[in-house]
């Protein structure tokens, strides 16, 4: 596994355009806020999904075979059993990186990828990773654009009395 810091590092700064195998355009689904966030930081994204004509503002190609210009890294949230393939149409399309997410760990998948000169990186996220390497501002979970130290206002009751009985 490709999971040292320096060749972590390396990949992240050398890759910039993630095709997202699974990507969803539901804004709370773990590949929509991972994606969204790379997209904040510089890396064209590329989904991958039969589900939607586009996500996050960019076209969706149903296979990885289909996209029609050059991708670094191939960034897998599918079930472990899907990766095989994902791993030889990476291979097929000349990605440099395969990238499986968190809890997703096809062993059979990172051989192939490796005897082909990918990198590899097994059961890790994108987003967590770059955060915690290139120190991104939302490293932490969700951004709610929304900085403040204090607790919110409690309701003000009406003289007279309310919750009295």
């Amino acid at each position: 596994m490709d999971d040292d810091i320096p060749t972590l590092r390396r990949i992240l700064a050398q890759c910039r355009t993630i095709a997202v195998v699974g990507l969803s355009a539901q804004w709370h689904r773990p590949s929509h806020f991972a994606a969204s966030y790379l997209q904040g930081q510089g890396y064209r994204i590329v989904p991958v999904t039969p589900a939607y004509p586009e996500v996050l503002g960019e076209k969706a190609y149903p296979t990885l075979r289909e996209i029609p210009f050059a991708v670094d890294m191939v960034d897998v949230f599918r079930k472990t059993a899907d990766v095989l393939p994902i791993a030889q149409d990476a291979i097929a399309i000349g990605a440099r990186c395969l990238w499986q997410q968190l809890g997703v760990l096809n062993l059979e998948a990172d051989a192939l990828a490796r005897a082909a000169g990918l990198d590899s990186v097994l059961d890790r996220c994108v987003k967590i990773e770059h955060a915690r390497l290139f120190g991104g501002l939302h490293w932490a979970g969700v951004n709610t654009r929304v900085i403040s130290a204090r607790r919110p206002a409690l309701p003000v009751l009406q003289a007279g009395g309310a919750g009295r009985g």
